[in-house]
Order: C-alpha cells, then structure tokens, then sequence
C-alpha cells in the first residue's frame, strides 16, 4: 500500500483503555488535523453496499428491522468466535482503508489518523509514524469497566481478543506507557510532538 509523500501521516493506536483519546487531543491542541477511523467505521456500516456483503455472509439476523446494521448482535456474535471476527474485520476494513485514503488525499497538512485497529486494518502501512499507547493490564481493564459500565471479566475479555503491549513495542516508533496521571501522559505525547517538529 502506497503512503501519501507530502503529508506526514502518524498512527495513532494501543491498548483499549490505555488513554488514546487523551493523546489524541494533545496532537489536535497542536494544530494536527484527525482521522477518526472509528467514526469512519460508523459511517461505513451504514452505507448499502457493506450491508448487503454482510448480510449475505452472517445472515439477516445482524440486521435490525429497519435493515441497519443491529451493532449489539454484531458485536456479540464477531466478539464470541474468532473464526466471525476474522471474517468480519477482512468485509469492513477495505471499505474503511478506501474512505481513509480519500481523506488523505484532501489533507495539505500532517495528520493523525486514530486507529485502534490500525495493524488489523493494514492502514499502518500508510503511516509515516506510528505512535502506541499502552498500560499495564489491570489497569486497563478497570478504565474500559467504568467507561463502558461493563464488569471487569468482560473487559479483561475484550482485551484477549487485542494485541498486547509487546506487540505494540515492537511495531511502533513511539511508545506512551500510561500508567500514571493524566498530566504525565500528557506531558509524554507533548514531547513527542516536540520532537516530531524538530523543537528538541
């Protein structure tokens, strides 16, 4: 996969719970412009031709009665066998790389794309940077538990379907450990910043 040469394009993923969202800000308080792949994922799941591929492939039960996609039986099904999981991700990831690059393309400026599924997706090969944001396990459990009012055996589920932090160390120019306050791990990604602009 080709990466766009004028722009800089930074990866932004990690650990579910890890703090992405709080780096992301730090980059938007400093003028990058962002590619939520999330929101593009939303967008993709409505749109008739996705729908139509994976009613045929799962089944209309995945649909609700008004013909959009129903995501608490999604969800449910693709995050309880693996072999669905795979099958779903290798439907809706072309569709959202294609909506990705035709975003790229309207950017004159560098831009972070935030992507929790960036190396899943295959976008990393778009990226000229790739940032990780991880914490220690527990740790990300109790904060997916209170974000999303589910119990802890659910997110400490949630997190075995993901890859680990030495995956991520091994597959990122940066790493942000966060494991402490909010101020620090606000302090590390303005560093990297600085150091991305050439101010250190």
């Amino acid at each position: 996969m080709e990466k766009p040469q004028k722009i800089r394009i930074i990866g932004l993923t990690g650990q579910s719970g890890a703090g992405k969202s709080t780096v992301r800000h730090v980059f938007e308080e400093n003028g990058f412009d962002v590619i939520d792949c999330d929101v593009v994922a939303r967008k993709i799941a409505s749109k008739n031709a996705f729908l139509k591929e994976i009613s045929e492939r799962f089944g209309r039960e995945i649909l609700s009665a008004d013909g959009t996609l129903d995501r608490v039986k999604t969800a449910a099904m693709i995050y309880n066998d693996k072999v669905k999981y795979v099958e779903y991700c290798g439907i809706i990831f072309p569709y959202i790389t294609y909506d990705i690059m035709r975003q790229i393309e309207r950017f004159d400026k560098d831009v972070l794309l935030d992507a929790p599924t960036l190396f899943e997706a295959g976008i990393d090969g778009l990226c000229t940077e790739i940032i990780s944001v991880i914490a220690d396990i527990e740790l990300c459990a109790e904060r997916i538990s209170k974000r999303d009012k589910i119990t802890l055996e659910k997110a400490k589920e949630r997190l075995s379907s993901q890859h680990g932090a030495d995956f991520f160390r091994e597959h990122s120019d940066f790493v942000i450990e966060n494991n402490g306050s909010e101020k620090e791990l606000y302090e590390k990604a303005q560093r990297i910043i600085d150091k991305m602009k050439g101010r250190q």
